[in-house]
């Protein structure tokens, strides 16, 4: 996660920075040697390829930021977050692409670093190679996965990502949803914020907002890279010498970088990156298979889908854009993992940040966002008799139905309602139980759809799909959403979501995930 902040030296490089300057700031830097001994390496292709890591190490925490920002516990001595970042040769496009903690790996063999006994390869969660071999062993095992070759190693910890931001002066996080997590002490209102050092902290590090963890979290921490690279080209920072020395030694004063990143690479960035903004960056997730695989001893872990992933590593080998051209809808970053990946429902079209979707929090009474209305249009109402009619435009909804779990009740004293309501809603792709059930009230009007709040984005799905419906939060219900179908039901709307093209990943430029 504070990997992330990595990005802003490449990013402020860009500024007419002297030999001198540039050069002062390289001696802060502790080396480490990620590239001893490493045969058998892809093929270097087109562009520059810098691995972005970021461990949970908290030496240099004083005692009042971590009561502050909760960053107590042990460290684990490994990487929380991975990022491979590819500059393309033209220095007109920066690709990020996060790499998930726990994908499953296959670890070469090597020698663990801490005990020096040898192990032949095996499998592991990714972030495990850097606890048992370094740097080293972390470059080896992406390349030896990507297929990728990496050009520089960067190693981030606490204390560099809250100065840099610090020093820049903030940076700003909108998010059209209530972002709140007991454990990091994160606690946003719909809005748009400006973040210290702290709080853009406890923001990369959330990971129990929703029932998404770590693939939720992934999109925050690109979200902050965008915002950051926003904030650096709209404040002055790359084209002030002074501005660009202060932040750039405030990131610097910790970071661990291969013996070959420094002075000259910052100045060779700079000649290449004028006129670097927002919409020069794009995100992307490694696409996941639905299904991970549990390892003995090790757990859960989530495994990369084979063709999709080939084919965005194929891309940042062969130089090319990762984000589908022509107009694009920005996404929600709250809205949970990207499309394709583990636990996520499949491919989404959010809304515009500009026009937010209801908080999950909202008031009881309060109609679907998104809902269709349950009035005929003026075209249908203008039919003649007996006129086929047209049928009726599918809703753009997060998740698609066959990935939402239903159990209807009958909250009415009309019989047969509840089986009325479970067939329509199956016959469009729900998963319902089939067996739909007696409410214990049956006096209900409105129907309502009642919701774990860490599953809003498939209540607001299936409100869409009833028209006039209201959500009802309810805390700890699970991830099986309940309709308590009222005696104003008439009918089920069809519902869809976004296609990605067959065999595709989805990926965003900067601009897309920036605030407006």
């Amino acid at each position: 996660m504070r990997a992330a902040t990595t990005l802003s030296v490449l990013v402020l490089g860009a500024g007419g920075i002297g030999h001198a300057v540039v050069t002062s700031l390289d001696t802060g830097i502790d080396r480490v040697d990620a590239f001893k001994d490493m045969k058998n390496r892809p093929d270097a292709g087109h562009g520059l390829n810098l691995l972005l890591v970021g461990t949970d190490g908290r030496d240099r925490i004083t005692e009042a930021e971590r009561q502050k920002y909760r960053l107590g516990g042990a460290p684990c001595h490994c990487t929380d977050t991975i990022m491979l970042v590819h500059l393309s040769e033209d220095g007109k496009r920066a690709s990020v692409v996060s790499l998930p903690r726990d994908s499953y790996a296959e670890i070469p063999a090597h020698t663990d670093s801490t005990t020096g006994k040898k192990h032949k390869a095996h499998p592991v969660k990714i972030n495990a190679a850097y606890a048992e071999g370094g740097p080293n062993l972390t470059v080896r095992t992406v390349e030896h996965m990507t297929g990728v070759k990496i050009s520089h190693y960067l190693e981030v910890d606490f204390t560099s990502f809250m100065k840099t931001v610090d020093t820049i002066g903030g940076v700003e996080i909108c998010t059209p949803r209530a972002l709140k997590d007991s454990y990091t002490g994160l606690d946003l209102t719909p809005g748009t914020h400006r973040l210290d050092g702290g709080q853009a902290l406890q923001y990369v590090r959330s990971r129990h907002i929703d029932g998404n963890a770590d693939l939720s979290r992934m999109q925050r921490q690109q979200r902050f890279v965008a915002a950051l690279i926003s904030r650096a080209t709209s404040n002055g920072v790359l084209l002030n010498p002074v501005k660009f020395r202060d932040v750039t030694r405030a990131l610097l004063g910790s970071v661990r970088a291969d013996a070959g990143f420094g002075a000259q690479q910052l100045l060779s960035l700079n000649k290449a990156m004028r006129g670097f903004s927002p919409s020069s960056s794009e995100f992307t997730s490694v696409p996941l298979l639905a299904k991970g695989v549990s390892l003995p001893g090790i757990g859960s872990t989530v495994k990369w889908d084979p063709e999709k992933s080939k084919k965005l590593f194929r891309a940042l080998r062969e130089d090319k854009p990762l984000a589908l051209p022509g107009p694009s809808v920005p996404r929600d970053p709250a809205a949970g993992p990207a499309p394709g990946a583990a636990g996520a429902p499949g491919p989404s079209a959010a809304p515009p940040a500009s026009v937010p979707p209801p908080a999950a929090s909202k008031a009881p009474g309060t109609a679907a966002a998104g809902a269709p209305s349950a009035a005929p249009s003026a075209a249908a109402s203008a039919a003649p008799p007996g006129a086929p009619s047209a049928a009726p435009k599918a809703a753009l909804v997060d998740v698609k139905p066959a990935d939402i779990r239903v159990q209807v009740y009958n909250a009415t004293r009309t019989d047969g309602l509840g089986k009325q309501v479970d067939d329509a809603l199956r016959a469009t792709g729900f998963r319902t139980t089939g067996a739909p059930l007696a409410a214990g009230v049956r006096d209900v009007k409105r129907t309502q759809v009642l919701y774990d709040p860490r599953w809003d984005r498939s209540a607001r799905s299936l409100a869409a799909a009833l028209p006039g419906s209201e959500l009802r939060a309810v805390k700890g219900q699970g991830g099986t959403l309940k309709v308590m179908a009222g005696s104003e039901y008439r009918t089920v709307a069809p519902v869809r979501v976004e296609a990605t093209p067959a065999g595709r990943f989805e990926a965003m430029t900067g601009d897309q995930v920036a605030c407006p």
